[in-house]
């Protein structure tokens, strides 16, 4: 791990029983760039739209990502090992508020799960999720959980179902094109996620 993720304080740490102990950790896009652009880069990550995004890019990206206050992203660590890219975001201050009506405590959430070495891990996913859920639902004022793969990732949509996540409609994520930031249109497959207590 390098030493500017270990220098920061994680925002929550969860162990999660016969996987281990997650941390996560808010980005630094300065000193996470080079890490996040090695693996967003990848043909495997093709539907996070940063294929062609240079190391700069996507140092300007995440900052811009870090002055807002309704959008937040996250290293993700296994007994120190960053193992992926985690976001949040307020669906009432983001595209996707386009597409569905948004209610009071609903939070959307963006991941990416990093390269593995080696044979898939059994349970990998699953382990990441189940800190991922608890970091989130730790919030008093979140009542739901968001997610909008691409409808076109079907590897996606299937462990937001595992997780629990009930499908909802596809829709277009309509083009954003702003002086800081410009997203592409994009199809997605909506899923929502309540708490365990409202399941």
């Amino acid at each position: 791990m390098s030493s500017a993720v270990s220098a920061r304080q994680p925002v929550h740490t969860h162990h999660v029983e016969g996987f281990g102990t997650v941390t996560i950790t808010p980005v630094d896009p300065a000193a996470d760039s080079a890490l996040i652009h090695g693996w967003v880069t990848q043909e495997r990550a093709r539907f996070w739209g940063m294929g062609e995004a240079s190391r700069e890019l996507v140092q300007e990206i995440y900052e811009d990502v870090d002055r807002r206050t309704t959008h937040h992203a996250f290293i993700v660590a296994r007994e120190g090992v960053p193992v992926a890219l985690f976001q949040t975001y307020d669906c009432a201050e983001d595209r996707v508020s386009e597409c569905y009506e948004v209610q009071p405590g609903d939070v959307g959430v963006h991941l990416l799960i990093s390269p593995g070495d080696g044979a898939p891990e059994h349970g990998f996913s699953a382990g990441l999720m189940t800190a991922f859920m608890a970091y989130v639902f730790s919030d008093p004022a979140i009542r739901r959980v968001i997610a909008e793969p691409d409808a076109r990732n079907d590897k996606a949509i299937a462990r937001l179902e595992r997780t629990g996540f009930v499908l909802g409609p596809e829709v277009e994520l309509p083009e954003i094109d702003l002086p800081e930031v410009y997203l592409p249109a994009k199809q997605a497959r909506l899923a929502f996620l309540s708490p365990p207590e409202a399941r």
